[in-house]
C-alpha cells in the first residue's frame, strides 16, 4: 500500500506551503547580453538550485520537491524581441514535446557522463571549436549544480536522520543506478533538472522498458518483492504530482508527462511486461492525472490486455490513450524512419508520435479544415458546375496554406538546453545542443476540425449538387447570417444530412480524401533543418481557437459552436452508435496521418459498472485497432455530476476528465473547456 501520508498531501497540496518565488536581486547576471545564451543557462540554472529549499516529507522515500516557483528569462525583454524579430519562435522559444532518453544518464551516473563532457571538451578546445565548448562547458556546470542541490538533500536527510534517504542520494545521482529505487529516484532528479532548467512538456517516455530491467533484478534477488516494488511505484507516480500545476500548458493539467507502456521491442517482439501492469495499477489505484497513459497494441494483443486498460478507463481517469503498432510503425517507416527507431516510438505532451533521443517539433502548427472548406465556398462555389470541381478548390485551398504555413517556419531558434542535450543521442559526441538539432528534425501539422469540413462538404454536395433542393446563394447566406431566417435550411444539414461517424460511406470517403490531400500537400518538401513535414489528425485547442475563426458552416453548425476535439464527429451529432463511429473513422488512410491525433469519445460512467460493460468496451477498443485506427482515448463520465461540479466545485475537487491529449482536475479548467466537454455526445451503450 502506498504512503497515505503522502498521498493526502499530494490531494490537499499541503506542500505548497514551502513554495517561494526566486529572488533575482540575489542572482547573478544571466541576461547579460555579452554573456553566450548557453552559458546564462548553466548561471541560471545554478542560481535556481541555490535557492531551491531541500524539502523531505515524512516517510518519502523519493525526494526533490520543487519550491522555486518560477523560472525567469534568461534574456531582457529587449534583448528577446529583437532575437523575435530575426527568427521563428515556437511556443515559449524552448525545447519542447520531447522525450529526452533518461536510460542514458541512469546506466552510467553523472560522474561518469561530466568525464565524457570533459573530454569531449578538451577535444572542442583543441579544434578552436568556440560554441561546442561552450555548450559543453554549460553541461558540465549543470551537473555541478545537480551535485550542489543533491549536497542539500543529503544534509537535510542527515538533520532528519534520514539514513536511507543520505544513503540513496550519496551513489545516485553520482554513480549508475543498480536498483530499482535507485533508478526511481535518479529518474526524478533528471526530470525535475530539465523543467528547473526551463525545457517543458518533457515526456516519460517508454517507461516500462528502460525500467523493466531494475526491477526484475530486484525481483530475482529478492531485494523487492511485487508488493514493495508496487509500493515504490506508486510513490514514483505521485512524484509527478507534486509539481504539476506549476508547468507551463494552456490549462493546468496540460503538462506533458506521458508514459508509454507495452508495444514491442527493437526486434518487433511484444514488450508488455509486468511493470507495464503494475503501472496500470498504481494509476488506477492512485487516481492521479499524472503520469498520463498511453498503451501501445496491434492485432496481436491479447483480448485481456484490453480488459486491463479498460479498468483503467473505469477510474474516470480519461486514460490510457491506445496507439496502434500497426499502423503507427509502418507510417513512420514511409516517412523515413529507421524500422528499428520506428518500433521504439513513444508519445509527445498528449498524442503526437516522436522518438525517444529525437528533436522533433511536433506540434508546430494546425491547418484549419473548416476554414479551407469556407474559403472555398465563398470565393468558388457560385462558379462550380460539379461537386468535383468544387472539391478541387478545397484541394487547391489546402495546398495554397500548406504552402504559406511550411514558410514560416524558416530560421527557427530555440533556447539553447544543455542539460536535456546531455540526455540526447549524439549531443555531447558532437558538440551540439540539441537546440540546433537532431539526427530526425521533422515538424508535425495537426489537422483540426475533420467532421465539420467532412459534414459541410457532404452538405455542399447533397444538396446543391445533387438534389439541387438548395440554391448555392442560400447557402452562402445561410452561412454568412448564422442561418438567421434560414431555419429550414439549418434543420435538414444539422439534422437529417448523413455525418462522420454514420458509418457512411459518402462522407467517410470526403474525409479520407481530405486527410490524404493533407498529406500530399506537405509530401516531398523540406524544412531549414532538413526533416520533413508530418501531418496529423490532431486538434490540441485549436478546436475552440480555429472554430471561432469562421462563420458558421454548412453542416449546420453554429457562429460560435466549436468542432469537436481532434479526431472525432461534430459535438451535436448523435451518432447510431459508438461501433458506428469507430467504423467511420477507421475508413480514412491513417497511416498518412502520422503526427497523431487520437479518436475520442465519450462513455457514460455507469457503462462501465459491470464486467459486461467492461467487456463491451474492450471489445470496442479491439475492434477499431483491427480495423487500423491509429488512437483512441475514452473518457467515462457523468453529465449531470459535470454539470453539479460547475456549480459546486468545493464539492469536486478531485473530479478528472479528458481533455484535448490529457487529463484535468475538472473544476481547475478555464469555463470554455468544461462547457466543451458537456457537450460532447456521451454514449451509454
Amino acid at each position: 500500500m502506498y504512503n497515505t501520508k503522502l498521498y493526502e498531501q499530494v490531494l490537499n497540496k499541503k506542500h505548497h506551503s514551502f513554495r517561494q518565488q526566486f529572488n533575482k536581486e540575489i542572482a547573478s547576471d544571466f541576461t547579460n547580453p555579452e554573456i553566450l545564451p548557453v552559458t546564462r543557462m548553466a548561471m541560471r540554472l545554478r542560481d535556481v538550485f541555490k535557492q531551491e529549499k531541500a524539502v523531505i516529507l515524512e516517510g518519502q522515500k523519493i525526494v526533490f520537491i520543487r519550491t522555486i516557483t518560477d523560472v525567469p528569462s534568461i534574456f531582457d525583454e529587449e534583448e528577446w524581441d529583437k532575437i523575435k524579430s530575426q527568427h521563428y519562435i515556437h511556443e515559449l522559444g524552448y525545447f519542447s514535446n520531447g522525450c529526452p532518453c533518461y536510460d542514458k544518464a541512469i546506466s552510467i551516473g553523472l560522474d561518469k557522463s561530466k568525464e565524457q563532457i570533459l573530454l569531449r571538451l578538451e577535444q572542442a578546445q583543441k579544434d578552436n571549436d568556440v560554441e561546442g565548448a561552450a555548450f559543453l562547458q554549460a553541461a558540465a556546470e549543470q551537473i555541478d549544480s545537480i551535485f550542489y542541490l543533491t549536497d542539500k538533500y543529503i544534509e537535510e536527510a542527515k538533520a532528519q536522520n534520514r539514513r536511507d534517504v543520505v544513503e540513496l542520494l550519496t551513489k545516485v545521482p553520482h554513480k549508475k543506478a543498480e536498483s530499482f529505487i535507485e533508478a526511481l529516484q535518479f529518474f526524478r532528479i533528471l526530470h525535475y533538472t530539465l523543467w528547473a532548467e526551463g525545457e517543458y512538456h518533457n515526456t516519460v517516455g517508454r517507461f516500462d522498458q528502460y525500467m523493466y530491467p531494475y526491477l526484475k533484478n530486484d525481483l530475482e534477488k529478492g531485494v523487492l518483492t511485487e508488493e514493495q516494488a508496487q509500493e515504490l511505484l506508486e510513490e514514483f507516480f505521485m512524484s509527478f504530482n507534486w509539481d504539476n500545476d506549476k508547468y507551463v500548458g494552456i490549462q493546468l493539467g496540460d503538462n506533458g508527462q506521458s508514459m508509454m507502456l507495452g508495444g514491442c521491442d527493437t526486434e518487433g517482439n511484444d514488450a508488455y511486461n509486468i511493470l507495464s501492469q503494475m503501472c496500470l495499477r498504481a494509476s488506477c489505484e492512485l487516481k492521479l492525472i499524472d503520469p498520463k497513459i498511453n498503451l501501445r497494441v496491434s492485432k496481436d494483443t491479447p483480448f485481456e490486455r484490453y480488459q486491463e486498460g479498460t479498468y483503467l478507463t473505469k477510474a474516470g481517469l480519461g486514460f490510457p490513450q491506445y496507439s496502434n503498432d500497426d499502423i503507427v510503425i509502418p507510417g513512420l517507416v514511409d516517412l523515413g524512419y529507421e524500422l528499428e527507431d520506428a518500433r521504439n516510438y513513444s508519445v509527445a505532451a498528449c498524442w503526437e508520435f516522436i522518438l525517444p533521443g529525437e528533436a522533433d517539433i511536433v506540434n508546430i502548427d494546425a491547418l484549419s479544415y473548416p476554414k479551407i472548406v469556407e474559403q472555398a465556398m465563398f470565393d468558388h462555389l457560385e462558379h462550380s458546375e460539379t461537386f468535383d470541381e468544387f472539391m478541387g478548390y478545397v484541394r487547391k485551398g489546402i495546398f495554397e496554406e500548406s504552402e504559406i504555413m511550411l514558410k514560416k517556419y524558416d530560421n527557427l531558434y530555440f533556447i539553447p538546453a544543455p542539460f536535456y542535450s546531455t540526455l540526447m543521442p549524439g549531443c555531447v559526441e558532437n558538440a551540439k545542443d540539441i537546440s540546433l538539432g537532431g539526427k530526425y528534425n521533422n515538424y508535425g501539422i495537426h489537422g483540426t476540425g475533420i467532421a465539420t469540413a467532412a459534414d459541410s462538404l457532404e452538405s455542399i454536395r447533397t444538396h446543391i449538387f445533387d438534389k439541387k433542393d438548395i440554391s448555392k446563394k442560400d447557402m452562402l447566406e445561410a452561412v454568412k447570417n448564422d442561418f438567421k431566417g434560414f431555419e429550414e435550411i439549418l434543420h435538414t444539414c444539422r439534422f437529417e444530412d448523413a455525418k462522420m461517424g454514420d458509418n457512411i460511406d459518402s462522407v467517410d470517403n470526403i474525409a479520407s480524401t481530405i486527410i490524404g490531400w493533407h498529406a500530399d500537400s506537405v509530401k516531398g518538401k523540406k524544412n531549414q533543418r532538413g526533416g520533413i513535414f508530418r501531418t496529423g489528425s490532431g486538434s490540441a485547442m485549436y478546436y475552440l481557437w480555429h472554430a471561432n475563426e469562421i462563420n458558421a458552416s454548412a453542416d449546420g453548425r453554429r457562429k460560435g459552436e466549436p468542432f469537436g476535439a481532434n479526431y472525432s464527429p461534430s459535438i451535436y451529432v448523435k451518432s447510431k452508435g459508438p461501433f458506428s463511429v469507430i467504423q467511420s473513422f477507421a475508413k480514412p488512410p491513417l497511416q498518412r496521418a502520422i503526427n497523431g491525433g487520437p479518436l475520442t469519445m465519450e462513455f457514460h460512467s455507469t457503462i462501465f459498472d459491470t464486467d459486461e460493460g467492461i467487456d463491451q468496451v474492450a471489445k470496442l477498443v479491439k475492434q477499431y485497432i483491427d480495423l487500423g485506427g491509429h488512437q483512441l482515448q475514452l473518457n467515462s463520465i457523468n453529465r449531470q455530476r459535470l454539470l453539479d461540479a460547475q456549480k459546486h466545485p468545493e464539492n469536486y475537487t478531485n473530479l478528472i476528465v479528458r481533455i484535448w491529449g490529457w487529463s484535468a482536475y475538472f473544476v481547475e479548467l478555464d469555463k470554455e473547456y468544461q462547457d466543451h466537454l458537456i457537450l460532447r455526445q456521451e454514449f451509454n451503450e
